[in-house]
């Protein structure tokens, strides 16, 4: 695997995780803003384990690939020089 594959992968890996922890801060929010209201309970959790299909990361490198490749191309130059 080549080192730039390693980089997008590390890439994809930090979004993943950026994103799941914004849901976990939120839903903790919520949870404590149940508690102060008395509504519910809280579960005392220390860790939360998520699993991450390594095809489905394998996929979006794929497309992000595809992605960069056009934008290289000199019609998809063209195209952005006939926008602006």
């Amino acid at each position: 695997m080549k080192k730039s594959d390693d980089n997008i992968r590390d890439q994809v890996n930090q979004l993943i995780r950026h994103e799941i922890q914004d849901v976990i801060n939120e839903y903790v929010e919520g949870k404590e803003n149940t508690e102060k209201g008395g509504l519910g309970f809280i579960e005392n959790e220390d860790e939360l384990k998520v699993s991450v299909s390594q095809k489905e990361i394998d996929k979006i490198i794929k497309q992000y690939k595809k992605i960069k490749k056009s934008e290289r191309s000199n019609l998809f130059q063209i195209k952005k020089l006939g926008n602006g």
